[in-house]
């Protein structure tokens, strides 16, 4: 999706009718916030912490919030600096550098991942999300080959327990350094309202979630290095999909649950398009609010980095993790320097297989 279809996205409009909704601020107790200096040390000490600079603000010996606060703590750091995010006249990044530079790269962080939350299909797709210390990481080998010698069952006196045998697998997956360069002249952005710099930054943060679901499929088709891509079931006839190659494949899972399918739009338009699934309420969802139909009960993502050819189905809850070492970062140095010629934005994450048999490939075409 490029930037000129983002804007005129659905999740572009609701989350831009949220933002612009204005909160008053006679009522809201800014005598804390008064007493913290925002400045470059503070986010060294939210980073040797290991959180962001929003969370340390809202630890005790800052600024926490209260359970009814319309602002949360980095929030009322804006509203003390006067600085306007919405409405008739809001705050200019030139006046943003000169009411609070120190604010501004964890406003922008902030504002990538509300771009990133434009895209809720990955969390769909995945399983569990972990943190760990290290740049390598050993999945589990969960072994599923022989049922029998995991079934609940009445054990006599002396008999054998049923074993799930759980061990490591056989390589370990690297946890891979991503970076993306914000690059652009302080010029190109001075007289840029801060509402039309947060559309830029929200569009950053989708596409970066839109590269993590692609790194998904990928894991899904190929596997983490382990030999353990999803197995592949071929349709009916090379070259079509029909109602009933979708039952074949939701056949396949047992005991799983088949409640995701993932494929190319070409895929998803004949998914739609098949009789069995002309649901009237279906179709209204989908003509009123863009709602896709669940065929089977299946949440359909479309993600155009699955091959033309291939439907996949997978069991969101064992099939793949999410392997983080470095949470979101942005280069704040620079940023508060008012040298913005390069907004470096960092992040480290890998995608490793749970349970191999937890996702089944439909290929529709094939010799």
């Amino acid at each position: 999706m490029d930037f000129n279809q983002f804007i005129n996205s659905a999740a572009f409009a609701g989350l831009n009718r949220e933002e612009n909704m204005e909160i008053p601020l006679a009522r809201i107790d800014l005598t804390r916030a008064t007493e913290i200096e925002v400045n470059r040390e503070l986010y060294h000490e939210a980073e040797s912490r290991g959180m962001t600079l929003s969370e340390l603000l809202e630890c005790e010996e800052y600024d926490p919030s209260p359970i009814d606060s319309p602002l949360d703590a980095f929030e009322r750091q804006l509203a003390l600096a006067g600085v306007r995010l919405g409405g008739k006249s809001p705050t200019t990044v030139e006046q943003f550098y000169q009411k609070a530079p120190g604010l501004l790269p964890e406003f922008m962080m902030r504002e990538i991942k509300k771009g990133q939350a434009m895209r809720p299909e990955l969390v769909q797709l995945i399983a569990n999300s972990t943190t760990i210390a290290s740049n390598r990481y050993t999945p589990f080998f969960i072994d599923t080959s022989d049922n029998s010698r995991f079934t609940l069952r009445p054990l006599g006196e002396g008999a054998e327990i049923p074993q799930l045998l759980v061990s490591e697998q056989t390589h370990a997956v690297t946890v891979t350094d991503y970076g993306l360069a914000l690059k652009t002249s302080y010029k190109a952005l001075r007289y840029r309202s801060s509402s039309q710099f947060r559309v830029l930054l929200w569009y950053i943060g989708f596409k970066m979630q839109s590269d993590k679901i692609a790194m998904v499929v990928d894991c899904l088709i190929n596997g983490d290095g382990n030999d353990n891509g999803a197995r592949l079931i071929n349709s009916a006839a090379s070259g079509t999909l029909d109602y009933d190659d979708i039952i074949s494949l939701w056949a396949e899972f047992a005991p799983f649950e088949m409640n995701t399918l993932v494929c190319h739009i070409n895929s998803l338009k004949t998914i739609l398009g098949l009789e069995e699934f002309r649901d009237p309420m279906a179709g209204y969802r989908f003509q009123k609010k863009g709602d896709l139909l669940s065929p089977l009960g299946a949440t359909l993502i479309r993600s155009d980095e699955v091959p033309t050819d291939y439907v996949i189905g997978l069991d969101n809850r064992f099939s793949v993790e999410e392997v983080i070492t470095q949470p979101l970062m942005i280069e704040y140095d620079k940023i508060i320097e008012q040298r913005f010629e390069e907004a470096v934005i960092t992040e480290s994450v890998t995608y490793a297989k749970i349970i191999k048999d937890a996702a089944v490939i439909l290929d529709t075409v094939y010799s």
